[in-house]
């Protein structure tokens, strides 16, 4: 009865060892070294996939790991998850078009920051879960956006002042709309991302050609920190899956000729946050198989691979944006209770952090607890 524990753990480890093999497959499209060897339950590795928001990646990483035994029927239901995902994008591209196009008629030029836009670095980027819309504008622009969508919409949710951020149901898909990118975590990173977008907006954007529209997207020296700090927002605040680290990990292979690294490294020392980039690089190359040469600022360290292991046991355990975590006390308790277990929880998670990030995590913990618990 002893061993069970053991077998027990072993299974679990096989399981995620495979995952990730699958994953690394799909998101560089060649093989990586595999055991064959492997006792593993697929419908455990396809729920891993479904968590982390990556089916299509897995989907994808079959293909590159021919010695993988999978049966038929597990290859064709993960591969018609991945089918269904590619319709999804191309029906939210074509209403992207429609959405930019009505913006643009009344004078608003949004960047498309985060999803659709970095989904254009896959080699498959129709085979890339796709999740919100999320639109990015200037001051002069936000409250007008607001007014001319709010009227196309089904539902929209109280506005974020601080954040200055909205969201709204419009159709089949959520477009939210920010006029700034505050993560709420800390207010150096807060200020220097205010800094980083008004400079973007006096220098140059990128474009995606959609079909007949030309999309603005942010300048690639700027959009690595905007989706890294969008990791670490989420990551601090209750959950990130690995679908975000793989867009980082594709953006940066993708511009890895055009990011200014100097420029990149005095921007993480003025943030604050230079030591979390190293461990999420570790995490990028070490385990998810980016290029290390593609990776700026990352160096082999000992201590960071563990650290960087942690983050991915919390990434795991989480699940994209939290939702593995259980959330029915908010339905059983009363408001004031549901605090007290929220707090208990995020001072438990934050010792976690702690160890990973001993510097950062209790200002990061002091900033969120201030802001909303």
């Amino acid at each position: 009865m002893r061993l069970l524990p053991q077998c027990i753990r072993s299974m679990e480890q096989t399981n995620q060892e495979v995952f990730l093999s699958l994953l690394k497959a799909g998101l560089w499209e060649q093989e990586f070294q595999f055991s064959s060897n492997v006792d593993m339950d697929f419908g455990v590795v396809f729920q891993l996939a479904k968590e982390q928001s990556v089916t299509g990646l897995v989907a994808a990483g079959i293909d590159y790991l021919k010695e993988l035994k999978m049966s038929q029927k597990d290859t064709l239901q993960v591969v018609g998850v991945a089918l269904l995902i590619e319709q999804r994008n191309r029906s939210m591209n074509d209403f992207i078009n429609k959405l930019i196009e009505k913006l643009r008629k009344n004078q608003v030029y949004p960047l498309l920051v985060k999803g659709q836009g970095v989904a254009q670095c896959y080699a498959r980027p129709l085979w890339r879960t796709s999740g919100d819309i999320d639109l990015l504008l200037s001051d002069n622009e936000y409250d007008r956006a607001k007014e001319i969508l709010a009227k196309m919409a089904i539902s929209v949710e109280p506005e974020d002042t601080y954040k200055k951020h909205v969201s709204m149901q419009i159709e089949d898909y959520v477009v939210e709309l920010h006029g700034n990118l505050h993560t709420c975590i800390s207010g150096k990173i807060d200020r220097h991302l205010d800094k980083i977008q008004s400079a973007m907006y006096a220098g140059s954007v990128r474009v995606w050609s959609n079909g007949s529209m030309d999309i603005f997207l942010p300048d690639p020296n700027c959009d690595v920190l905007f989706v890294f700090c969008h990791i670490l927002q989420h990551f601090f605040k209750g959950g990130i899956g690995l679908r975000q680290v793989c867009d980082w990990c594709r953006l940066s292979w993708t511009y890895r000729d055009k990011i200014d690294i100097r420029l990149l490294k005095r921007r993480l020392r003025k943030m604050g946050i230079l030591s979390e980039w190293k461990v999420f690089a570790t995490l990028a190359v070490d385990v998810l198989g980016l290029p290390a040469d593609a990776m700026p600022l990352y160096s082999k360290s000992t201590l960071n691979h563990k650290r960087a292991r942690m983050a991915l046991g919390w990434i795991l355990k989480s699940g994209n944006m939290g939702h593995n975590i259980d959330q029915s006390y908010r339905k059983e308790y009363s408001h004031h209770v549901q605090k007290m277990i929220t707090l208990g929880r995020r001072i438990k998670e934050y010792c976690y952090f702690f160890v990973i990030f001993p510097i950062d995590a209790p200002r990061f913990f002091f900033s969120y607890v201030s802001h909303k618990i």
